[in-house]
């Protein structure tokens, strides 16, 4: 009988935000793909060193411990490799107990057209122009940033995600005014439409899916617990809107924290995600010295790299 993802959280993930393969893709990224496969294939039996969204992808797989149930969590390997060097890629994966069994390697074409196929509720990459079609294609995308701090070891039991509040989990409707009209007319915007809900971001249903989790999670059902954070640029009065949104959408944040435009890294530091997602850059660099970030870029966008 053929087996299915149905009901489960699935993650896409490419293997430089699984992994540090910054070495090899400067190769890869000079054109020459048989250079590339030649020193994955010589690099064999070396196991790849962690990379920033590793500890994340562990964490999530181990929501599967548990014989009760069918398993709630699916990590499938979405790549431009090629699928020799994904043979590294899974050992790699098997070294550092990560049990992956599924992968797509694309040989350098554009992998986001097999999300669909994989009911992916997250996308996670190293390539800024597949996350901007995933993201046009209505999938949860975010582009890794490589040189991230990586996650504490602190929390062994405990999945911690933290997330931007517009233009993430929430539309860029508000966004948008503050960035043609400035910072009184947003407020002036927020205010005036406090009973109305926000529409949802392309992260609500990423969100949702971890809430379902984490009441499975507040039951005993499974041994790992999880923590989330909205962390936002956004105060009062502007905040109300946000957490009415929430609200009506009958999810919950363990935290939210309201900066009114302070530096957003040293907040990150001191609740310490397992990963951070946000649309603007400079958050994301602040963010990226403590934690690891992704970045959930606007389709028009430009690289940030």
């Amino acid at each position: 009988m053929p087996q299915d993802l149905d009901g489960r959280l699935v993650v896409a993930i490419a293997s430089r935000a699984l992994f540090d393969f910054e070495a090899e893709n400067r190769i890869f990224e000079q054109g020459d793909d048989t250079a590339y496969m030649r020193l994955q294939l010589e690099r064999l039996e070396q196991p790849a060193a962690p990379g920033v969204a590793l500890q994340l992808v562990r964490k999530l797989l181990a929501f599967n411990r548990s014989a009760a149930e069918r398993d709630r969590v699916e990590v499938v390997l979405l790549s431009r490799n090629d699928p020799v060097s994904g043979l590294r890629v899974f050992r790699s994966a098997a070294h550092h107990a990560t049990p992956i069994e599924r992968g797509v390697f694309t040989r350098g074409r554009a992998p986001y057209r097999y999300l669909h196929a994989l009911q992916a509720n997250l996308f996670l990459s190293a390539n800024h122009d597949d996350v901007r079609a995933a993201l046009a294609a209505g999938f949860a995308a975010a582009l890794v940033y490589p040189e991230s701090a990586r996650a504490s070891a602190e929390h062994a039991d405990e999945l911690r995600i933290a997330f931007d509040g517009d233009a993430v989990l929430f539309s860029d409707e508000a966004e948008r005014v503050y960035q043609r009209d400035g910072l009184p007319a947003f407020v002036q915007h927020e205010t005036s439409r406090v009973g109305t809900p926000l529409p949802p971001g392309p992260f609500k249903p990423l969100l949702e899916a971890l809430h379902r989790m984490q009441r499975a999670a507040a039951s005993g059902a499974v041994a790992m617990r999880l923590r989330t954070a909205l962390v936002t640029a956004r105060s009062a009065p502007a905040h109300e809107r946000a957490i009415r949104t929430l609200m009506t959408w009958n999810i919950e944040v363990d935290e939210a924290m309201f900066l009114g435009g302070l530096d957003k890294g040293p907040f990150l530091r001191e609740f310490q995600p397992d990963f951070f997602f946000d649309d603007q850059t400079g958050h994301v660099l602040s963010a990226a010295r403590h934690v690891p970030a992704g970045q959930v870029p606007a389709i028009g966008d430009p690289d940030p790299g």
